[in-house]
This record gives C-alpha cells, structure tokens and sequence, in this order.
C-alpha cells in the first residue's frame, strides 16, 4: 500500500532571527519498504544547492558521530551559501546509489570518484579547533 503524507520542516538561521521558513513537500512512500538507513525517511539532512539542482553528483556521504546526522555533497566546496536541508527520502530519490552506503557507521564518511563509481570509506577526518 503507498501512503501519502505531507512533511513539513522548519528551521531558522541567525541572519532570519524571528522569522521561520517553511519547506514543504509531499511525497509517496511505503514506510513497510525496507529502509536501511539508521534514520527515518523524513530525517533532515544537509545537502548542496547543485546537487539538488542536478548540476553536481554526489560523491561524498558523511555520517556524524555526535548526532547521527547525513551529509550528500557534491564535487564543489561546501558552503553555507549553498547548504540546503531536505528529508533522507528525497537524497535517496535524487541518487538512490546512495543506498550502497547507507549502513555507514558514524563518525564515517565515504567517497567516490565519479557515479556510479566505488564507494571508499574512511574514518572522519578530526576537525581543526578554529572550526568546532
């Protein structure tokens, strides 16, 4: 049975203090489907500007260690201009490759070259003091 539902996030950003957006979105999903993801299909994660627009692949999956959350960059340095938050289930629509890593431990991050290409894992690289 396919179940329709709506999701419906909102976040604020110190530059939108008082103010809220609202992303909304209404999607298909048989939540009885095998998910292996250790998230809900309507978990936030962050992801890129051109990747949701299609003009980058993404090639690296990060897990975090503190809160469990995802990451799915594309090939340009990630930046908070270009940061966008969307639910797991859209990531997974937009390149279900990403399902090859989705049992990544956390504190892991894993990498390719090219779609469709081999994923590498690796263990997160520490973070420099000044960017904590």
């Amino acid at each position: 049975m396919t179940i329709l539902f709506h999701l419906e996030a909102r976040w604020r950003r110190a530059s939108d203090v008082g103010r809220s957006r609202v992303c909304t979105c209404i999607m298909k999903s048989n939540p009885t489907d095998f998910w292996p993801f250790d998230q809900p299909r309507n978990c936030a994660t962050f992801t890129m500007r051109q990747v949701l627009e299609g003009s980058e692949p993404i090639l690296l999956v990060s897990h975090d260690a503190d809160d469990h959350g995802w990451q799915f960059i594309g090939t340009s340095d990630a930046s908070m201009a270009d940061s966008k938050l969307v639910c797991l289930e859209e990531i997974v629509r937009l390149d279900p490759t990403v399902l090859e890593v989705a049992d990544l431990a956390p504190g892991w991050q894993a990498i390719r070259e090219t779609v469709g290409g081999a994923w590498t894992r690796r263990e997160h690289p520490p973070v420099a003091e000044d960017e904590k």
